[in-house]
């Protein structure tokens, strides 16, 4: 769903990120299109030193980006827009932080940062235009509070400003909640289900009772799907025994 994106979203990310820099106020220290020494060591080389950061290829940092940030945390599962504003948190203040933020948000115990199946669930049941603002919102309290404002605030808020103008851009053109694809509605039924578990275990509310609902959604999504197809084939038959004007086919679901 979410994999047009993503080159957008690391075009705009590089660009953010910029080149070679090592501030004597980042932690971060030596930096290069966003990565830090530390990543550096953690994914290219243990013994990786400044000068290796300096002299890091945009491919090495691509890869890291996309397994470390993107995949990470199921970008290519979120909606348009929301994977944007996720990826470009979780590359400015970890995916710890990005990802329990996105987890409050939705609803979800805050207590690990893993992007669950429940939380792709409940991301999908949201207005995306809705949770890109809340999650760019939080983001900007988050990044005011940081000791460090005075020196960087005016670029982090260029930052957030420009992230929330693009996310919003993406979901605009993403499905309305709880609406995709006629192949995707099992799938989304099954992940209705994982999230309605989730919260049910959080809120004390009766697992087998939520389940219930969930089941019930999905076997709507089948019978509707099944009807549909049924439609479709009986207006292919129609087609190939006798011409039929193309008006005719209207309200075939085609």
């Amino acid at each position: 769903m979410a994999k047009a994106t993503y080159d957008e979203a690391l075009r705009r990310l590089l660009v953010h990120e910029g080149g070679y820099s090592n501030h004597p106020s980042d932690p971060g220290g030596p930096t290069k299109y966003g990565i830090t020494i530390f990543d550096y060591r953690k994914y290219i080389d243990a013994r990786g030193s400044a000068a290796d950061v300096r002299a890091m290829t945009v491919d090495q940092a691509k890869a890291i980006y996309r397994v470390r940030y993107w995949d990470a945390q199921r970008c290519d599962e979120l909606p348009p827009g929301v994977d944007y504003a996720v990826f470009d948190y979780g590359v400015n203040s970890g995916i710890g932080r990005s990802g329990r933020v996105l987890r409050r948000l939705l609803g979800l115990s805050a207590d690990g940062h893993a992007v669950t199946d429940a939380a792709i669930a409940a991301a999908a049941a949201r207005d995306p235009a809705g949770l890109v603002q809340a999650i760019c919102d939080e983001r900007l309290r988050f990044l005011k509070a940081l000791r460090t404002w005075p020196v960087f605030g005016a670029g982090w808020g260029r930052r957030v400003a420009d992230v929330r103008r693009v996310g919003l851009r993406m979901a605009a053109g993403a499905p309305a909640p709880g609406r995709r694809r006629r192949g995707g509605a099992i799938a989304a039924g099954g992940a209705a289900a994982a999230g309605a578990a989730e919260a049910a275990r959080q809120g004390g509310v009766p697992v087998e009772a939520i389940l219930v609902a969930a089941g019930t959604v999905a076997a709507v999504a089948l019978v509707a799907g099944a009807i549909w197809l049924i439609r479709r084939r009986r207006a292919r038959r129609a087609v190939a025994g006798k011409a039929i004007a193309p008006e005719a086919l209207a309200g075939q679901g085609g």
